[in-house]
């Protein structure tokens, strides 16, 4: 299990730099009200289980995954599910909250979406839930290794507006 530490020590190696706060920085409305930017900036990182394969995508933090992208892009079949607190900590050695992409398992699958490239700079969990690092989305593609997909939808055009 790679922690805070672990995650600093390896993006500095980078001159990347891990910032920490006093309050939380678990979901995207927390992480983006700590560093002062938009939620849509928040890049979070999830774990999937995919016919009971894990899979970790980066998305920013106004989006849904969806799941018939999601097994297109993995290549996965089966039942698409978040799993249970534990799992999330097994598969990718960080508890729900501070699941960051860097120094993940290498067998874990790490897809990056393509609404990240929205923005020059998003700001990634660093291994807690109260912790933000400012990273470039090159910067991300390149140290995670993760590919650009297209997985998700906007949250807010999940919502369809009745004709008047």
């Amino acid at each position: 299990m790679a922690a805070l530490v672990e995650v600093k020590n390896y993006l500095a190696t980078h001159n990347i730099e891990v910032w920490e706060y006093a309050e939380p920085t678990e979901s995207a409305m927390t992480a983006a009200a700590a560093v002062g930017c938009r939620a849509a900036e928040i890049a979070k990182t999830l774990l999937f289980l995919v016919g009971g394969s894990p899979v970790a995508i980066v998305t920013c933090g106004d989006m849904k995954v969806k799941s018939s992208r999601l097994k297109q892009a993995s290549g996965l079949t089966g039942k698409v599910i978040f799993p249970q607190a534990d799992e999330v900590l097994n598969h990718t050695g960080y508890a729900p909250g501070g699941v960051c992409p860097f120094l993940l398992p290498a067998d874990l699958p790490l897809l990056l979406d393509i609404s990240l490239q929205r923005f020059p700079v998003v700001y990634a969990a660093a291994g807690n839930d109260h912790s933000a690092v400012p990273i470039t989305v090159d910067q991300l593609e390149r140290l995670t290794g993760g590919v650009f997909v297209e997985l998700c939808d906007s949250i807010s055009s999940n919502h369809k507006l009745l004709p008047a």
